[in-house]
């Protein structure tokens, strides 16, 4: 069995859904042969300097479940792409790229945090573009910890307002990348999250069937994506 999720956005100020993912490593997830995080596994990450004892809590969860033989991937989202090689090693996960393209049961699937499929919103993509730069991943870690800290405060107020003032299209993926990701990558399933629109899409291209998974997030309830040899179940539970 193997579980992706994403989108947990955990903060000291949503203690519900930090104990329901941590009840969750020591249920549902010990019985996984892997775990997948496809992003925003954190709300804000400002750097791996800056690991706050409740973040190093959710780390030493981490390492107790892959210390039981459970694979942990994880992914940056749009949120937290500062996290780093230090928390990966402290967590005992492996960072992925994304995109990614790994292998469940024979089959490849294409795995994205799902930020870069959403290219109609050109003010984010600039953003994105500008903020992913190595040079620009440099300058942000080695600015003063207030410095960050005010910088993230600022940022994630920002995109809050403007993807309240947005079209819904505009925030979401732009319909013509699927087939063009399917496509260039080889694959017919591709798995993401960042939309916090769980579904499954059945798709045509290039006249085969393919298919597009949205993962949940969790907020007033959890969502995690099952792979077993029944095929892929994703379903909500509920946080208390």
């Amino acid at each position: 069995m193997i579980l992706l999720i994403s989108d947990l956005h955990l903060e000291e100020q949503r203690p519900d859904i930090a104990r329901a993912f941590l009840h969750f490593l020591e249920t549902r997830a010990s019985r996984a042969e892997a775990l997948y995080i496809l992003g925003d596994f954190f709300e804000v990450w400002i750097g791996d300097d800056a690991m706050t004892p409740f973040q190093q809590k959710i780390a030493q969860a981490l390492r107790a479940l892959s210390d039981r033989g459970t694979r942990i991937y994880l992914m940056h989202g749009n949120r937290d792409f500062m996290l780093g090689k230090r928390f990966c090693r402290t967590a005992g996960c492996e960072l992925l790229a994304d995109p990614s393209v790994v292998e469940f049961d024979g089959e490849r699937v294409l795995l994205m945090h799902g930020d870069s499929l959403c290219t109609r919103d050109e003010n984010y993509m600039r953003l994105r573009r500008a903020l992913r730069n190595p040079l620009s991943l440099f300058i942000l870690r080695n600015l003063p910890l207030s410095t960050r800290r005010k910088l993230a405060r600022k940022l994630r107020n920002e995109s809050r307002t403007q993807t309240r003032m947005k079209a819904t299209d505009i925030i979401d993926v732009t319909p013509e990348m699927i087939p063009r990701m399917l496509t260039e990558h080889g694959v017919r399933t591709l798995i993401h999250g960042h939309t916090h629109r769980p579904a499954t899409h059945e798709l045509n291209v290039d006249g085969h069937a393919a298919r597009r998974i949205v993962l949940g997030d969790w907020d007033r309830q959890g969502w995690a994506l099952q792979v077993d040899e029944n095929g892929y179940h994703q379903a909500p539970f509920d946080l208390s």
